[in-house]
């Protein structure tokens, strides 16, 4: 397929129903405003040696992972400025390698790291070294790095490194100096494809997707570029970069487009964007040096901004004109070609500087998050909960056969938390204490923080003007952009913030008031309703990870609503039994786990109209789904208080637990902490981690709201009723669903038994709720505000 690239291939198959690719922006927006770009200098970091490559935590995005010339790794947090872990290199277990390198070790024992990169949900990250190894860590926050696995990956340098999922498998591919490419599983680390057809070494790899075609990109030090399915065919395109240069390439963050940016021999650097189905370059930025020293850097941000590394500044482009947009020299001191790299929502920029340190550029957005960023040591369980469990509203001292419910997200690590209401004192024999050795700050003097009036957040009730019913679900859009609910009629409702001078970002705000949207047919999403008795109804939804599709259910048939028209594409299994929990798989749109109230989980394949496998394991119906992509398990959790971990390999049942209020570790289900309300606050309704999985968000039946620290399961604030409802004495309105925002951890939705959502964020000049109580002794909290059974403190 000659100069022809993987369009083609993919048209000429069967495409899903549910195309993968992200919602992307529009393109073409050109009116530009100094604050979308990241330029302040708002920190520098002082690293000892030369920075060669750097990359932000996907979630913790105030993360900060660099490598160094002489082979140093460490993590910084930019708010604070405090590095937070360094480990210097080292060879794991010099015997498993060959004689050659070891013998190599033995003469010299300098390396350099070539890159670093973390994996997609960020509980790993790789290094690639430029001799022969690549190091794999796994992540659980503060300095805890863990050796995860060590390879003797190529003869030589090791080039370029990224992570990929293809066969919804968790790969690490790399390249180097021997002119190959490798693909390694990333838990194993074994050796799963070798790609051999470049004349020179391989400079770096771009592995993505199109639809169900998994690919990888690689350019080498010739200039030829090469792209290669995940079979031992070949490479599917040969062609070349311009000026026959060292390449880069990446992808925009919504996918949809392709640029490179290389340095040929002579220093004339050429950044570019790509017509894929062609091979064709579509067009070239200008503004780059004629005489680069060494390859110029480049990073993409926002689906707008491209930004570059050269002539000892930083250069920035907008994706739709040829012509330069603005530059910075970042207060002086910059190499140069400095090395560059945006977190994930553009906010902040890193710039290697030229006396091996680190300089932080930040937007306001940027400023506004490290403002707001507590200043806290990081330990292992601050980063790593990424699953939450709600409890119903049956009382806080249910009986056992409390009706769970589960979410689980993969942000950090692997994870599951439990919120329960089973509060059966048995289960708590079985449990051992995790008690971690913390230094008890006892001369801090801490204060719950207690939100009583309007003035102390912001808040915002969302305009309606459809029929008021009690709001059964709720959910942000993946892009932060829209809120979706579900009320107890089956009818959807969808609010959309416009991106404006108000609300330049376009996302979720309580300072802007969305529009309640709806197609200009005027149709609603409403689920079908037939042959159903309301009240028992269980309702559910699910949105696919592109904010493309809904699908829901309100106890009749499955529908599969498209999200901009609100038209119906179909609907499938009709009741009985009905379905009660829905979850898109996280790697296929196509693959959708459905819970039944007969307590069966049936995983469901839209495209093909079939059920693949039905996991039967639990008593009474499901309650929750939830998948793990590092882990490939599904967590589920049923009515009769039961929790079981189903493997996505072959769908094994593997391990069964009963639950308590607590946080549980997958996959084997191990106690790691609780946490009882107390009895004034009446029972939950339910609860959801923040996006950096750092907070948990409770709403009670009371109408309150408790922000807990999830690596410490202790209260932290407390947010009363009067905050954000207004004084009604006839009417009792509380949350049912709590919802939050997917990129900002302070923001939090509401949906409330009088059909009303409400938004609701810490007052401006606070930015946070509350402060994290300091741990004493291993507890998780005072037995005032959070407590275990009885005497019993909470476990860690």
């Amino acid at each position: 397929v000659s100069d022809q690239l993987l369009l083609h291939q993919v048209n000429n198959l069967s495409v899903n129903i549910l195309p993968v690719p992200y919602a992307g922006q529009t393109h073409g927006q050109s009116s530009y405003s100094p604050d979308d770009l990241p330029k302040t200098v708002v920190m520098t970091l002082s690293q000892g040696s030369a920075v060669k490559s750097m990359d932000f935590h996907p979630v913790q995005q105030i993360l900060l992972l660099v490598g160094t010339n002489i082979g140093d790794i460490m993590v910084w947090e930019v708010g604070s400025g405090e590095r937070i872990a360094h480990k210097k290199f080292k060879v794991w277990d010099l015997s498993t390698f060959s004689m050659p390198l070891q013998a190599s070790f033995a003469n010299d024992y300098t390396v350099s790291v070539n890159r670093v990169v973390w994996s997609p949900d960020g509980a790993l990250f790789g290094v690639a070294y430029s001799k022969h190894i690549v190091h794999i860590y796994s992540y659980h926050g503060g300095d805890d790095l863990r050796n995860r696995l060590e390879i003797e990956a190529h003869v030589g340098s090791v080039n370029d490194l990224a992570f990929s999922y293809p066969n919804k498998q968790l790969c690490v591919v790399t390249c180097g100096e021997d002119s190959a490419i490798k693909v390694w599983d990333a838990v194993s680390g074994a050796k799963l494809h070798t790609f051999e057809g470049h004349e020179a070494p391989v400079y770096s790899v771009c592995p993505h997707h199109k639809e169900n075609i998994q690919f990888i990109f690689s350019t080498a030090t010739d200039g030829k570029i090469k792209a290669w399915l995940y079979d031992n065919m070949g490479s599917r395109v040969d062609y070349n970069a311009p000026g026959q240069s060292s390449t880069t390439m990446a992808y925009s963050a919504d996918g949809t487009r392709l640029f490179s940016c290389g340095t040929n021999k002579e220093g004339e650097s050429f950044l570019v964007e790509w017509n894929e189905s062609e091979g064709a370059v579509k067009r070239t930025y200008f503004g780059l040096g004629k005489r680069s020293i060494g390859v110029v850097q480049f990073d993409t941000t926002k689906n707008r901004f491209l930004a570059a590394g050269d002539e000892y500044t930083v250069k920035f482009w907008d994706m739709d004109n040829l012509n330069l947009l603005t530059s910075t020299p970042a207060d002086g001191g910059l190499p140069p070609s400095p090395c560059i790299r945006f977190n994930k929502e553009g906010t902040l920029l890193a710039v290697s500087t030229d006396d091996n340190g680190v300089k932080i550029l930040a937007k306001s957005d940027g400023v506004r998050l490290l403002r707001t960023v507590e200043n806290r040591s990081f330990d292992a369980s601050r980063v790593a909960p990424a699953a939450i469990v709600k409890a119903p509203n049956i009382g806080p001292f249910g009986s056992n056969n409390a009706t769970i419910g589960t979410t689980i997200g993969d942000r950090t690590a692997p994870v599951a938390a439990i919120v329960g209401t089973n509060n059966d004192a048995r289960s708590l024999v079985d449990v051992k204490p995790r008690i971690t050795d913390e230094s008890v700050e006892k001369s801090r003097i801490w204060k719950l923080t207690e939100i009583n009036e309007p003035s102390q957040c912001r808040t915002l009730r969302l305009p309606d003007s459809l029929t008021a019913m009690r709001v059964s679900r709720l959910i942000y859009t993946n892009s932060g952009v829209a809120i979706l609910a579900l009320a107890s009629n089956a009818v959807h409702k969808l609010w959309k913030w416009q991106r404006n001078d108000r609300n330049s970002t376009g996302k979720a705000t309580t300072s802007v008031a969305p529009q309640l949207w709806q197609p200009s047919s005027g149709i609603l999403m409403t689920n079908d309703i037939s042959d159903t008795n309301p009240e028992d109804a269980v309702p559910c939804f699910a949105l696919s990870k592109n904010d493309s599709y809904v699908m829901s259910a309100s106890g009749g048939k499955i529908s599969l609503f498209n999200m901009m028209t609100f038209k119906t594409m179909t609907t499938f299994m009709p009741p009985p039994p009905a379905a009660t929990f829905l979850a898109f798989h996280p790697q296929d749109n196509n693959i959708i786990a459905i819970g039944m109230d007969d307590s069966s989980i049936q995983i469901y394949n839209v495209r093909v109209d079939e059920v693949k496998t039905k996991l039967k394991g639990h008593q009474k119906r499901i309650t929750g789904l939830a998948f793990s992509h590092t882990l490939n398990v599904l967590v589920s959790s049923g009515a009769d208080s039961q929790l079981c971990v189903w493997s996505t390999d072959g769908w094994e049942k593997q391990t069964i637990h009963e639950t308590q209020i607590a946080i549980y570790e997958a996959p084997k289900l191990e106690c790691l902490k609780q946490w009882v309300p107390r009895e004034v606050s009446g029972p939950i309704t339910h609860a959801t981690y923040s996006c950096d999985s750092q907070l948990i968000y409770v709403s009670f039946e009371d109408g309150g709201v408790g922000v807990l620290t999830a690596s410490t399961l202790r209260l932290r604030c407390r947010i009363s009723p009067a905050a954000y409802l207004p004084p009604n004495p006839s009417l009792r309105v509380y949350p049912l669903v709590i919802a939050t925002h997917p990129s900002d951890p302070n923001q939090f939705a509401l949906g409330l038994t009088d059909g009303g959502v409400q938004i609701v964020e810490p007052s401006e000049s606070e930015g946070k709720w509350g402060t994290s109580p300091p741990a004493e002794n291993g507890a998780a909290g005072p037995s005032t505000t959070s407590g275990a059974t009885g005497s019993e403190p909470p476990q860690r």
